[in-house]
């Protein structure tokens, strides 16, 4: 029910923009988290379909931007400034409900999960 896509190979200080596509039953509350080979799933982004606010981490903050399209069912991460600490696979999530704020953090709380898109930072 989620596709994502528009991950590749970019140099440091550079961009990307990742994509991720619902069909079917959407969720309430979407977000894009990451995972290293051998570590947790980090959360990176995240919006609730009914509010304006955003939310990042702190890593995030200032050179990624989550976004939406209604009209394509869409949600967007645009990554500027690239850092090879940010090599990492991409996953897009969503909620069937609108999570409290302390919830959008936790992978725990997302019921649908895309593929996961590799991002490579590197010269």
């Amino acid at each position: 029910q989620l596709q994502a896509s528009g991950g590749g190979l970019v140099e440091p200080g550079g961009s990307l923009r990742l994509s991720c596509s619902a069909s079917g039953p959407t969720g309430s509350s979407y977000a894009w988290f990451r995972q290293v080979s051998g570590k947790e799933r980090e959360f990176v982004a995240a919006l609730r379909w009914s509010g304006r606010n955003k939310y990042y981490a702190d890593f995030a903050k200032g050179r990624f931007t989550i976004s939406r399209d209604d009209a394509k069912n869409t949600v967007y991460l645009q990554m500027n400034n690239l850092k090879p600490e940010d090599t990492a696979v991409y996953y897009c999530a969503a909620a069937k409900g609108t999570l409290i704020v302390s919830a959008l953090y936790s992978d725990l709380h997302y019921n649908y999960w895309g593929q996961g898109t590799q991002v490579t930072v590197s010269s």
